[in-house]
């Protein structure tokens, strides 16, 4: 079981930057996968961004460049996001795998991912 918390969503012009963070709650110190997901008004869950071993980054191509992703330690993961476009607003998720090997695959496939944050809503506007 892993619980996931989200903060520092809000609300921020276009061109504006947001920091988010994500913690994870694990049992027993299970080591787990961590990505950011995103789903607007209407629209299917999409994969931002997730951090695999060793720092290892992937992005969605649509904010590569204005996003950065990082952890700093096992739980916890931090998305950077500059240059913000009216096209950013959703409600950003957390996701969690738990994973018995480093995180090699940094998967943005909502499917791969069984546990999840409750969100928190970014709105830009323009």
């Amino acid at each position: 079981e892993v619980q996931l918390v989200e903060s520092g969503g809000g609300s921020v012009q276009s061109g504006g930057s947001l920091r988010l963070s994500c913690t994870a709650s694990t049992y027993a110190g299970s080591r787990v996968c961590l990505a950011w997901f995103r789903q607007a008004p209407g629209k299917a869950r999409e994969g931002v961004a997730s951090v695999g071993a060793f720092g290892t980054t992937n992005y969605a191509d649509s904010v590569k460049g204005r996003f950065t992703a990082s952890r700093d330690d096992a739980n916890s993961l931090y998305l950077q996001m500059n240059s913000l476009k009216f096209e950013d607003t959703a409600v950003y998720y957390c996701a969690a795998v738990v994973t018995a090997t480093n995180c090699f695959s940094m998967s943005l496939e909502v499917a791969n991912y069984p546990f999840w944050g409750q969100g928190t809503q970014v709105t830009v506007s323009s």
